[in-house]
């Protein structure tokens, strides 16, 4: 049960984590309140209103959904306007009846710098669970995990969701095979590096079409789960939205896919074939 468990969690965490750079992110310097400087990042990629949905596979088994949506409402940390994006994952069908997932990630995240605030995680897979409440300060280089513990954090660190988001940003328009895209992100009390690797483009089958695609390959840990260090990739579209339409890996207990079943609210219109 515990493989299943680091199954279903993998897959919905390489979604949130797999695209978090700073390189080739369009942005600015301007001053915050206290004169430190807080990015301003350009971002085409999503807005308010956005819906995405996936449908999470273990082998020929349909396990789970998962959805990120980035709610129709706006919340104001200080002086700062945030958007607030909710993402779930829940197992189905026989997987559900054996083992139960329900999980829920939030985060609010700033308008201007796409760096979050605030996130929250509430998982629960199969009676195990994990209650968190991250505070992001900033201004301060510092996250508030709550009991009294804070963690120094660099600049522009994110969570497991905002980084997504910020990654949605980045322009690869000029990325060339095999440039790698440093990690950061702050995830169960540390920092978590991680590098992904551009391999190319692929026009690919989706639920919405046939749909042109930039491919990444993250480098992960070898000989525990996955068989190779590259056992793992990702699909996003080829336009200003940057979404996830196929995740894949093969680890030593199974294959997982994760397939996007719906996209709506979108910023710009997906480009297909």
């Amino acid at each position: 049960m515990k493989r299943i468990a680091l199954i279903f969690s993998l897959t919905i965490t390489f979604l949130l984590v797999s695209f978090s750079s700073d390189k080739r992110i369009h942005s600015s310097i301007v001053p915050n309140e206290k004169g430190l400087p807080f990015r301003v990042m350009k971002n085409e990629a999503f807005q308010r209103g956005e819906k995405l949905t996936f449908r999470l596979h273990y082998g020929f088994i349909d396990a789970g959904t998962a959805v990120l949506e980035v709610k129709d409402e706006a919340k104001m940390f200080g002086s700062r306007k945030t958007f607030h994006i909710v993402g779930t994952g829940i197992s189905i069908g026989t997987f559900d009846w054996f083992f139960k997932v329900r999980d829920r990630y939030e985060t609010y995240i700033d308008e201007e710098a796409i760096i979050p605030w605030f996130f929250v995680r509430r998982v629960d897979e199969g009676g195990f669970k994990i209650s968190q409440d991250y505070t992001f300060n900033h201004y301060a280089n510092k996250v508030d995990v709550g009991e009294g513990e804070k963690f120094d954090i660099p600049d522009n660190t994110q969570d497991m969701l905002s980084a997504f988001y910020a990654a949605r940003c980045i322009d690869f328009s000029s990325a060339k095979e095999g440039d790698i895209f440093d990690i950061t992100s702050f995830v169960d009390k540390e920092l978590f590096p991680m590098q992904i690797k551009f391999v190319g483009k692929e026009t690919i089958k989706t639920s919405l079409g046939k749909v042109k695609c930039l491919m990444f390959r993250p480098v992960v840990q070898k000989g525990r789960v996955f068989k190779k260090e590259e056992d793992m990739k990702v699909w996003i579209t080829d336009d200003k939205n940057h979404i996830p339409v196929r995740a894949q890996a093969e680890l030593f207990v199974g294959s997982i896919k994760l397939d996007i079943v719906k996209a709506e609210g979108l910023a710009t219109p997906i480009v297909k074939e």
